[in-house]
C-alpha cells in the first residue's frame, strides 16, 4: 500500500507539472502549422518574358535579327582581305612596271573588288602621249569610284546604327505604354500589386530588350565603321602607288624603260611571221 500511493502520487506530479508546459507548447505549434509558407518564386523561360512584354517585342526582335544579319555580312565583306587582296596587289604591281594596262585592266575586270574597281577605272584615263600618262586623270577618276566604294559598302555599317537608335526607341515606347496600363488599373480602382504587376513588367521588359538590341548594334557600328575607314586608306595608297608606278613618276627596280611607240614597235615585231 505504501508503495501504491507514491506512486500515485508520482503520477499525479507528472501531471500536473509536465501537461500544463505541453498545453503552452501547442498553441505555438499550432500558430506555426497555421501559417501558410512563402509562395515561392515563380521561373520564366524567355519565351515567357517575351509574352509577358507585349507585342512591341515583335519589332524589337526583328530589330535583332537585321543586327545579327548585316553584322554577318559586314564581317564577311569589310575587310582588307577580301577589298584589297595582296595577291592582287602583287600582280597589278609586276603590270604597271611592264607599262601593261591593257593586261591590268583585264585582271581587275576578272576579279572585281574595291580595290580593282578603283585601279580599272583609273587605267579607262591612261594616255602615254599625255604628260605622266595623264596622271590626273587617273587620280581624279580613281578617287571618283573609291568614294563610290565606300558609300556602297558604308550603307550597310549605316543600318547598323539605325537598328542601334531605333530598337532602344521602341523600348521607350513599350515602357510608357506599360505605365499607361498601370495607371489605367489605377484609375479603375485596383491598386493591389498583382494588378499593377503586368504594366510595370511590360515596361521594364521592353526596356531592357531594346538596350539588349540597341547596345551591340551600336558597338558593331563603330567597329565597322573604323574599320571600313582604314580599309579604304589603305587602298587609296595601293591605288596611288600603282598609279605612280604606271606613269613613271616612281621607278622600281627592274622596271621598263622602253617607251610606249618601242613597246608598241615590239609587239608588232612579235606578231609578224618569221
Amino acid at each position: 500500500m505504501p508503495k501504491l500511493a507514491l506512486a500515485l502520487a508520482a503520477t499525479l506530479w507528472l501531471i500536473t507539472a509536465v501537461v500544463p508546459a505541453l498545453a503552452q507548447e501547442d498553441p505555438a505549434k499550432a500558430d506555426a502549422a497555421a501559417t501558410p509558407p512563402p509562395p515561392a518564386v515563380e521561373t520564366k523561360s524567355l519565351l515567357d518574358l517575351y509574352k509577358q512584354g507585349g507585342f512591341l517585342m515583335h519589332p524589337i526582335l526583328l530589330c535583332s535579327i537585321g543586327t545579327i544579319a548585316i553584322g554577318v555580312y559586314c564581317f564577311l565583306q569589310i575587310n582588307l582581305k577580301k577589298m584589297r587582296p595582296s595577291e592582287q596587289v602583287d600582280e597589278l604591281t609586276q603590270m604597271m612596271r611592264r607599262h601593261d594596262p591593257t593586261s591590268a585592266y583585264e585582271l581587275c575586270r576578272r576579279q572585281p573588288n574595291a580595290f580593282a574597281n578603283t585601279v580599272s577605272s583609273a587605267l579607262l584615263k591612261v594616255n602615254f602621249d599625255r604628260d605622266l600618262s595623264n596622271k590626273i586623270s587617273m587620280e581624279q577618276a580613281a578617287a571618283e569610284t573609291l568614294a563610290e566604294e565606300e558609300t556602297r559598302s558604308m550603307t550597310w555599317v549605316n543600318y547598323l546604327n539605325v537598328f542601334a537608335t531605333i530598337a532602344p526607341m521602341i523600348g521607350l515606347l513599350g515602357t510608357v505604354t506599360g505605365m499607361i496600363q498601370s495607371f489605367d488599373q489605377l484609375a479603375a480602382g485596383r491598386s493591389e500589386p498583382q494588378d499593377l504587376a503586368g504594366g510595370i513588367g511590360q515596361a521594364m521588359l521592353t526596356t531592357a530588350g531594346g538596350l539588349i538590341v540597341g547596345i551591340p548594334a551600336m558597338f558593331l557600328y563603330f567597329l565597322f565603321r573604323n574599320r571600313l575607314m582604314v580599309i579604304i586608306t589603305e587602298i587609296q595608297k595601293s591605288v596611288t602607288f600603282l598609279i605612280d608606278v604606271l606613269s613613271g613618276e616612281l621607278k622600281l627596280e627592274g622596271a621598263v624603260e622602253e617607251t610606249p611607240e618601242e613597246l608598241t614597235a615590239a609587239s608588232e615585231s612579235e606578231e609578224t611571221p618569221a
